[in-house]
């Protein structure tokens, strides 16, 4: 896609506000960063919108705004003029807009205090939130097995939900079905299993959609720890994505 205005816009939105997909996406070929820039922004705005006020019904309309956005890309109408929803119509398809519809529906749990009926209402909220975010930006760069990137888009969730457990608690919300050490290690090693999963399917997805992946690595770290310290969730003491990330993104091997 043609570089622009608003494409400078979307990197400095990732950029400031989601540090390692900027860096992973500066590891897409030239021609295909701005696409994962669009997409990247797009969800730091979405994932921004529950917690910027505390008025329950203007979280709702900031995420509706957002699945309006969605709903015209969708139906091939003419999109709003934005600085982030103009580049994301470029490069959306109809299925991809009405899956990032079901991610925007899905913050809205991160509006509310109520808990997680139970395990699959967990495993659904990360699916529809981190996994339908990878498949698109898998999806945008080559070809590759849904299955698998999808497990690796759990795995990359599940780094990032055991990470936020801190913050999520301190603002009333309630991440964890189970709070012990044990219900810790479940989540952790579900998602070491779901990226032993991805990494068995490698072989059907193509190099060339390995940026978008790289976010399953990173969280291999926070999830070995957790499995073996689940106090450091509590502590907020989970290690940073380390040496093997940065040696996997130089060489592209998630």
């Amino acid at each position: 896609m043609t570089w622009s205005d608003d494409l400078n816009a979307c990197a400095g939105i990732v950029e400031r506000g989601d540090p390692l997909r900027f860096r992973t996406a500066m590891l897409a070929p030239v021609a295909q960063r701005g696409a994962l820039f669009a997409l990247y922004a797009f969800n730091v705005e979405v994932s921004r919108a529950p917690w910027v006020t505390q008025e329950s019904m203007i979280a709702e309309m900031r995420l509706q705004w957002w699945r309006d956005v969605l709903e015209e890309i969708a139906s091939g109408e003419t999109v709003r003029r934005h600085e982030v929803a103009t580049p994301l119509a470029e490069v959306l398809s109809p299925e991809q807009a009405k899956l990032l519809d079901e991610l925007v529906a899905a913050r809205r749990w991160d509006i509310y205090r109520d808990p997680f009926e139970d395990a699959a209402d967990l495993s659904r909220y990360v699916d529809q939130t981190a996994g339908h975010l990878m498949w698109v930006a898998a999806s945008l760069l080559g070809e590759a097995s849904e299955t698998s990137v999808r497990r690796a888009g759990y795995a990359a969730g599940i780094g990032a939900w055991l990470r936020a457990i801190p913050a999520l608690e301190a603002a009333g919300r309630v991440p964890l079905l189970d709070g012990t050490p044990d219900g810790v290690v479940a989540l952790a090693t579900g998602g070491l299993s779901a990226l032993t999963h991805a990494r068995r399917g490698r072989a059907g997805i193509s190099r060339a959609c390995g940026p978008a992946l790289l976010l399953a690595t990173a969280a291999e770290p926070a999830l070995n720890h957790a499995k073996t310290h689940p106090q450091s969730v509590i502590e907020d003491a989970l290690p940073e994505t380390g040496f093997s990330f940065t040696l996997r993104a130089a060489t592209g091997r998630w």
